[in-house]
């Protein structure tokens, strides 16, 4: 996934990143309510992290900004802020979960997987077309006639866009977007080479190849 993280603690900020990074999301870092308004105008992103306490715009007209906008962009508040008003101020104007610092990076990660399935509409932790399965929190993946496989962070980051837009074309620059984040150099031909990959561990069935457009899976078969 493609994530932006808003906050102004260098250690905290760094720490989060990292953990992102290790998790296999691509993770944009930026410190300043103005500044990660002005990126969802210009990236889109599948989740964002929000702080509240932030220089230039707080955080919660940050989130007030992005939900006037009607983006439905899946957000989790990241914060010390403790106090019920604030909890409920941020839960009522449109946060989808609020998290209080200090926490273990295992429990951010379970609330985002969380986030993710609520946003999708599913109840169970993995994600399926019928034609293959992916499970986040392990990063492996199967089908009827394959036993579940490990895969690697930019394997499992690949499948994992398609499989939350089952149907939907996807372009090179749209994979390479959710693999990628700022400053990190896009290998030459680095989504052929995981589409290869994948089929080989999976089946050549598993990811349609659009001539001239892009890749996709199948809906729910």
């Amino acid at each position: 996934m493609r994530i932006l993280l808003v906050e102004d603690d260098p250690m905290i900020g760094e720490a989060i990143q990292g953990a992102l990074t290790d998790a296999s999301h691509a993770a944009d870092w930026v410190k300043d309510g103005l500044v990660a308004l002005a990126a969802l105008d210009t990236q889109h992103y599948d989740l964002v992290l929000l702080d509240l306490g932030l220089p230039g715009k707080d955080g919660q007209s940050v989130l007030s900004s992005i939900r006037a906008q009607n983006n439905p962009v899946p957000l989790l508040i990241i914060t010390a802020r403790d106090s019920l008003d604030e909890r409920l101020q941020g839960l009522d104007g449109g946060a989808d979960d609020y998290l209080l610092k200090p926490f273990e990076m295992a429990e951010l990660l379970a609330r985002m997987r969380a986030v993710m399935r609520r946003k999708g509409g599913s109840a169970t932790p993995l994600l399926g077309n019928g034609v293959v399965t992916l499970d986040p929190s392990s990063k492996q993946a199967s089908t009827e006639q394959q036993p579940p496989v490990q895969l690697s962070g930019r394997e499992f980051a690949l499948l994992h866009a398609l499989l939350i837009r089952p149907g939907a074309i996807l372009s090179r620059a749209d994979l390479e977007d959710r693999i990628y984040g700022w400053g990190n150099e896009v290998e030459s031909n680095a989504v052929e080479f995981l589409i290869h990959a994948l089929r080989r561990k999976l089946g050549s069935h598993v990811i349609k190849n659009v001539r001239g457009v892009g890749w996709m899976v199948s809906k729910h078969a």
